[in-house]
């Protein structure tokens, strides 16, 4: 049976699709801080004849834990000495989506709350909705589109593991950016990833090659941020297992290796009540008053949201100079060698923030451009002029170069602290900490090639 919107079905419409068959399973999926999906597949008749609200619970570790999904000290959420108890997790039902890579399956994102009903504030799509409740209070909402780039391996994810990933083939042999004949090679993937990904109620839009060997990027129709960042979640978990069905490997870290890494460019844009763009005006460069405050505080409160910009230690190993990730915090017409580029004319306009890879989590990254664009609004901030010609000579101030840097920033940040409250920040900085701690304690091949004989 078909959808009023294809691969949105309504909660109703879910319902009529489990009656006759047409679905058996329900993903109920939560993001967890490092932006994975994270949850439990249900039976569909059982979703929907027994758990009348579709609440499920899973373990509160989900929200304080590393990438290993060790359970580490430190977090106000949750800890050995409480239990480790559990966490609900409230279907958004506005947020259906078929998955056509999987049979007779559906996916609902969902809010984290506590057993009593309470918001679970570190969950970052909370995070984010809390930011959509400050543009909202402005009459405003944003529209989003993030644009992920990731490297296609011939290796099937085991025989990656296996390996180390050492010695891996990348589906392409040379630089395929723009190239028809570079993505025809691996078209068989892409082409199943972008239909697949219509069919789960997403607007696909292009697909290029990227400089990388192996690099390709598939661009989708801007949305509200909420709802773009959770099909953002979804592309990201569907391509890795469309990848995994096909005997591919891919990644979107950051920094693969010594070449180009893999971005997640954001763009962004408000609209008030009537829809009408926020930033178009009659300004310089067509810019309103509000848009001219908007990007002066991205500029200067970018720094110490880095955290949620770049999250990893390897995220920070991507701002190389004539990388085309940026290493400067200014904005330009056009320039992509600026962290910032402004893009679009009239209802169009917006700027396209350059530094997150594709690593992020996209709806604390989001968040954060919002809280620092309000902080400029709030603060009538003044608009630097545009930045021209090759920022990365600039003398300007620069993106953090490691994760220690940008995770003491955040804590010390009164614009996050205001944004986000204090239970947010401190959750984060402490997940930093861990993740910088960890690595410290590391001993990495670099180490050993360096060290093993020849120190």
């Amino acid at each position: 049976m078909t959808t009023s919107t294809p691969g949105r079905p309504t909660h109703e419409e879910m319902v009529d699709l489990i009656r006759h068959c047409d679905v058996d399973t329900v993903i109920v999926g939560i993001t967890d801080m490092q932006g994975r999906l994270q949850g439990k597949r249900l039976d569909a008749t059982y979703f929907i004849d027994e758990l009348h609200e579709g609440v499920v619970e899973g373990c509160s570790y989900l929200l304080a834990s590393d990438v290993d999904m060790r359970t580490v000290d430190g977090f106000a959420l949750t800890s050995w000495e409480r239990g480790y108890g559990d966490l609900a997790f409230k279907p958004d039902f506005s947020s259906i989506r078929m998955v056509p890579w999987h049979e007779k399956t559906v996916m609902i994102a969902a809010d984290v709350e506590t057993v009593e009903g309470e918001p679970v504030a570190p969950s970052p799509r909370q995070v984010l909705n809390r930011q959509v409740d400050r543009l909202a209070q402005r009459g405003w909402h944003g529209l989003t589109g993030t644009e992920l780039e990731f490297i296609v391996f011939e290796d099937t994810y085991e025989q990656a593991w296996s390996s180390g990933y050492r010695d891996m083939t990348p589906a392409n042999q040379y630089n395929v950016d723009y190239s028809i004949q570079g993505t025809s090679r691996v078209e068989p993937l892409l082409g199943k990833i972008r239909r697949d990904m219509r069919q789960a109620g997403m607007v696909v839009e292009s697909v290029k090659g990227e400089c990388n060997f192996g690099q390709h990027e598939i661009a989708f129709k801007y949305n509200t941020l909420v709802d773009k960042c959770d099909e953002h979640g979804l592309f990201k978990l569907g391509s890795k297992e469309i990848a995994s069905q096909m005997g591919y490997s891919l990644t979107f870290m950051a920094k693969y290796d010594l070449k180009e890494g893999n971005s997640c460019h954001i763009h962004l844009s408000l609209r008030d009540e009537d829809n009408k763009a926020v930033f178009a005006g009659s300004g310089e460069h067509g810019f309103s008053p509000v848009y001219e405050h908007f990007l002066a505080g991205m500029l200067a409160y970018s720094r110490e949201m880095s955290l949620f910009l770049a999250p990893n230690i390897n995220s920070y190993k991507r701002f190389v100079a004539g990388s085309f990730a940026p290493t400067a915090l200014l904005w330009g017409i056009d320039n992509r060698t600026c962290a910032f580029r402004v893009v679009g004319h009239g209802p169009s306009l917006r700027v396209e923030c350059r530094v997150p890879g594709g690593d992020v989590n996209q709806y604390l990254a989001v968040s954060a451009l919002v809280a620092a664009g309000l902080a400029g609004v709030d603060e009538s901030l003044d608009l630097r002029p545009a930045f021209q010609g090759n920022a990365y000579v600039a003398d300007s101030a620069r993106v953090p170069t490691t994760l220690h840097e940008a995770v003491e920033l955040f804590d010390q940040s009164k614009v996050a602290r205001a944004a986000f409250t204090d239970e947010v920040v401190d959750h984060y900085v402490q997940a930093g900490r861990v993740e910088v701690d960890s690595f410290n304690a590391a001993v990495t091949d670099w180490e050993r090639y360096r060290g093993f004989e020849r120190l």
